[in-house]
């Protein structure tokens, strides 16, 4: 899977998707954890930001060992949006992370 790409008009419109809470930032997250629950990789790329006026691209990567406080972190925004199928997938991807630990 390609990560997830958002463009902003710049870093500061980025910042106030984030403090905003935007769905887009956590399902971009949450769907390349998914992705990776099984690969080996140790780092997932899961989003770029193209900010326009810096003309700056910002990758984001997580780390494996981050896999689980990540998809937890980000489980109360798949509630907000009632999306409770993928909740159920992303508490069987953090029981399963949890056994390989």
């Amino acid at each position: 899977m390609r990560a997830i790409e958002i463009t902003v008009h710049n870093t500061e419109e980025f910042q106030e998707l984030v403090d905003n809470k935007d769905f887009r930032i956590a399902q971009a997250i949450v769907e390349g954890i998914l992705d990776n629950v099984n690969s080996k990789k140790k780092y997932v790329h899961v989003l770029s930001i193209t900010c326009l006026e810096e003309g700056e691209i910002y990758d984001i990567t997580v780390e494996r060992k981050h896999f689980i406080e990540t998809l937890e972190e980000n489980l109360p925004y798949y509630v907000k949006e009632e999306l409770y199928e993928k909740c159920a997938e992303i508490r069987k991807a953090v029981e399963s992370l949890e056994i390989v630990k």
